[in-house]
């Protein structure tokens, strides 16, 4: 974690079932090397707007959350899915209500495990196409 706070062995991640893992150097097949740069493209689109790096790639035995950033106080917490193509419809809508509960669950195993008590949260979903050679990023920010 980046900034004035910094992850802390000690906290109730023992309980939770959570630990904080170092993300693949280098993932093992096409579908994780997709997902990997739909993340890059995401956070490069974040960055951009002023937002700072909290955590990626967090994961809990809950799940993984795939991006958690923070700008003015404002704690988000993004879920990024990516396509190649249009045919299985965009990454936005595969995020099903099944899926925003579980990220619900990451954040507060999250805020928990790190102490954390932002004034403001949010859920984001990043949609992002690919192509070749650059990539189309959609921001629904809020979005549950």
């Amino acid at each position: 974690m980046e900034g004035n706070r910094r992850f802390r062995p000690e906290c109730r991640r023992a309980r939770l079932g959570c630990v904080r893992m170092r993300p693949d150097p280098a993932p093992a097949n096409p579908r994780s090397s997709l997902g990997r740069a739909g993340e890059d493209a995401a956070l490069q689109t974040y960055l951009q707007l002023g937002f700072r790096t909290v955590a990626r790639n967090w994961r809990c035995s809950l799940g993984e959350l795939d991006l958690v950033l923070e700008r003015d106080g404002t704690l988000v917490f993004c879920e990024v899915k990516t396509r190649r193509g249009s045919a299985f419809g965009a990454g936005y809508e595969a995020v099903t209500w099944s899926k925003q509960s579980k990220v619900r669950q990451l954040a507060e195993a999250f805020l928990a495990s790190n102490r954390l008590f932002p004034a403001r949260v949010r859920f984001d979903v990043a949609s992002v196409l690919l192509g070749r050679g650059e990539a189309d990023v959609e921001l629904f920010e809020d979005a549950f």
